[in-house]
């Protein structure tokens, strides 16, 4: 069996490392993907997607990456439920294994 997914758009926010309960660094990136195909509008819609970074993985994104750069993640998915209250909800996150930076603009201004 097999779970693992390839993701690249753009951050739509810089992102911060915070420390979890256990100690470990954590951070949230939301990526904007656009779909390859257009809707009944003629217009490709785009989704946005939360993925979890973890320890060097969250650190250097942080420290290299901006919102508005090009990004590429590989990772997994994982289902874990939620409970607000007596409301429980299953809730589905993108742990990312590995960022690549594609595009970066500290990178092209630099140049």
């Amino acid at each position: 069996m097999l779970n693992q997914i390839v993701l690249v758009g753009r951050m739509t926010r810089d992102i911060s490392v915070n420390k979890s309960s256990n100690g470990s660094k954590v951070a949230t990136l939301c990526l904007a993907v656009p779909r390859s195909f257009k809707n009944s509008e003629g217009v490709y819609d785009t989704d946005f997607i939360d993925c979890v970074l973890f320890d060097i993985v969250a650190e250097n994104t942080a420290e290299y990456c901006n919102k508005g750069d090009i990004v590429g993640v590989k990772g997994r998915i994982q289902s874990r439920i939620v409970e607000e209250g007596e409301k429980k909800e299953n809730t589905i996150e993108i742990i990312a294994e590995k960022v690549t930076f594609l595009s970066s603009k500290k990178h092209e201004e630099a140049e």
